[in-house]
């Protein structure tokens, strides 16, 4: 693989910024970052000391059956009672835990002593329902406070909770549903997404029609005390959780649980159609992302920390529940989408509830650079502090116009690099530490021993991404298919490394460039390049937003290039002259080779409701191929659009 972006702008953080963080010199990250390697037992056994244990372990990492590897064997906690409990038995009691905003504007807000009754409750509204430890529950919510009451509670009692994201159709309900033999689905008469009512219960019924191992359907009102939305309810098998909870207590202890004990599935899309379940387990998953959670975003004591993400994906897991709140951290929720009632709505919440870190993921950078400046303008944001992203790389220029605009150039930028598999944060600046440069995850975090290899095994500058040893957030395997695990992680070197299945370079100073998906690499004249690099340079023009580049068979080339280019502002409809300028910049950023052999100008991509363009389908319009499932798609109607715009 070849790299063809070179990135020369580097930041410094900001002197204010690094006098108050829990880590603020490089020498101090180089050192605690030695011995994280060198002495894994002791770096993280020093961490985990700073969580409640019932039980403290026997040993830290048990790797003699890699790659199921153990951390803290023998270990009991509760990962519940280390990010709800612990602050609501002691002085933070009174702190905002929970800080939410529903689309239409109503708000609520939960102390952690709140926090502690609505969950505790919940638990027990589970065990009324005959929930024990080692159940399966499937969550298909709508961003309310429910959801991480709902997943709290779960692991309050040892119950495995599989959230699936509440846009997922009733297909992928079903497939994960079976596929965990979830004894209960829990979720919601409705949620409002754009203006409208999302019909969840509907889309579950469908969902669980062939489904036996389900026994109940939970349903949580939207509006807690006030009208429910219309949903039927089947006599047999629903049960409104609001009037169960009427008629339990609000104290439930917690389960004390094996460090190894299964915490949570969630599922991610395979290569072979059938979703694989990836497996966290309570003490490593909980080391981790409260580590993680605490150096990367630097959490203080007064910060208001929002992540953008849905908790129906691990960003949401790991960087609204699980990492904050086992820092006693306020959060910040909000239901729906980004431009609803217009394009300024996340930065009126920022402004609203003074939020000071804001992590969100390029794609929706990228849309807000679409919608015009014009909307970033009209707010203040003076009370953030720190900036993330997450979810892909980062093209350079769209993190300058986050830095500029969002951050008001004060602002230090985490630019995270991880997986659903990886727990928690791999690649990443410390923002009281860290020189930036845009579009670099930079260096690794504690335990993190990365490497740039090609396939002999050999270190080079550009090709495969590979994780040299365990960290305590690392997987377990997948539910119920140990070989997938092997052959889809430790397929390369013997087994020897974990691989992403990314593409990397690593620059002379040893920062890491996360170049997209190896199965994202196309193959022009013999150079071999990722796509996040080439869509890259197309970003570089003042006129494009966002693009998606993918290659198509091509009877000289090997592949030749298709550009999927979505302009800034309200102008879907690019001119031939801006064609050939977007053509030039190609040949001067990379060379003539990689001019594409069509640029096709679009109102937006196919992308998933998290965001994620989807390549695949793209190719398939390029190449005619019939189209598979467009269901979980946030606008199935842009497949249409783009095949007549390719066709014509």
């Amino acid at each position: 693989m070849e790299s063809v972006l070179h990135e020369d702008r580097v930041f410094n953080p900001p002197e204010s910024f690094r006098k108050t963080a829990h880590i603020n010199s490089m020498e101090a990250y180089r050192e605690m970052h030695r011995k994280s390697i060198e002495d894994p037992e002791s770096f993280w056994g020093e961490a985990a000391g700073s969580l409640h244990w019932y039980r403290k372990w026997d040993r830290v990492l048990d790797d003699s059956e890699a790659p199921f590897f153990k951390w803290f064997v023998g270990g009991r906690t509760n990962i519940c009672h280390n990010a709800v409990d612990r602050w609501a038995e002691g002085d933070k009691a009174g702190k905002k835990a929970i800080v939410w905003e529903g689309e239409p504007g109503d708000q609520r807000v939960l102390t952690y002593a709140d926090l502690k009754r609505e969950v505790s409750r919940f638990a027990n509204v589970l065990k009324s329902l005959g929930i024990r430890k080692g159940d399966t529950i499937a969550i298909y919510l709508p961003m309310i406070p429910e959801l991480a009451v709902a997943v709290l509670a779960c692991a309050r009692i040892g119950a495995v909770h599989s959230v699936i994201f509440a846009g997922f159709s009733a297909e992928s309900i079903k497939d994960r549903v079976l596929d965990a033999s979830s004894k209960m689905v829990i979720t919601g008469d409705g949620g409002w997404r754009r203006g409208s009512v999302l019909p969840l219960k509907s889309v579950v019924d469908q969902g669980v029609r062939e489904c036996d191992c389900v026994e109940h359907v939970l349903v949580v009102p939207r509006n807690p005390g006030g009208e429910r939305m219309e949903c039927e309810m089947q006599d047999d098998r629903d049960v409104w959780y609001d009037e169960a909870a009427a008629t339990v207590s609000d104290d439930c202890p917690c389960e004390e649980m094996d460090a190894e004990d299964l915490l949570f599935l969630l599922y991610t899309s395979g290569s072979t159609g059938k979703p694989k379940g990836i497996m966290h387990t309570v003490g490593g998953y909980g080391v981790y992302t409260y580590l993680t959670s605490k150096y990367i975003f630097d959490l203080q004591e007064d910060d208001v920390y929002w992540c953008t993400a849905d908790i129906g994906w691990i960003t949401g897991h790991s960087y609204i529940v699980y990492g904050p709140m086992q820092n006693g951290s306020t959060v910040l929720m909000y239901e729906g989408a980004p431009n609803h009632p217009d394009p300024g709505r996340f930065w009126d919440l920022v402004d609203k509830h003074q939020a000071t870190i804001f992590y969100t993921a390029p794609t929706a950078i990228r849309a807000f650079m679409k919608w015009g400046d014009e909307w970033v303008d009209k707010y203040k944001l003076d009370s953030l502090r720190l900036l993330g992203t997450v979810g892909e790389p980062i093209n350079p220029e769209a993190w300058m116009w986050y830095h500029r605009k969002v951050g008001k150039e004060r602002c230090p930028i985490v630019d995270t690099w991880w997986q659903t598999e990886t727990g928690g944060v791999l690649l990443s600046p410390l923002p009281g530490v860290t020189p930036t440069k845009p579009g670099s995850a930079t260096l690794p975090f504690f335990g993190v021993d990365p490497a740039v290899l090609n396939p002999a095994g050999e270190e080079v500058s550009t090709g495969l991404l590979a994780i040299r040893q365990p960290w305590p957030g690392i997987l377990r395997g997948i539910w119920g298919d140990a070989e997938r695990f092997k052959q889809t992680y430790w397929c390369n070197w013997d087994g020897k490394y974990y691989f992403p299945g990314d593409g990397a370079r690593r620059d002379d100073d040893g920062y890491f460039w996360v170049v997209g998906r190896v199965d994202d690499v196309v193959n022009v004249s013999g150079h071999r390049i990722g796509t996040a690099e080439l869509e890259s340079v197309f970003v570089e023009h003042s006129n494009v937003a966002e693009c998606a580049v993918i290659g198509v068979p091509h009877e000289i080339k090997g592949q030749g290039l298709v550009a999927f280019v979505l302009l800034r502002g309200t102008d879907a409809d690019g001119s031939d002259e801006l064609r050939k300028e977007l053509n030039n910049l190609v040949a001067e950023k990379i060379g003539k080779f990689a001019r594409p052999e069509k640029i096709i100008f679009s109102a937006d991509l196919p992308k998933t409701r998290s965001g994620k363009i989807m390549r695949r389908l793209l190719r398939d319009i390029a190449t005619g191929n019939a189209l598979g499932n467009v269901t979980t798609l946030a606008d199935p109607g842009v497949v249409e659009s783009l095949k007549k715009k390719y066709s014509s």
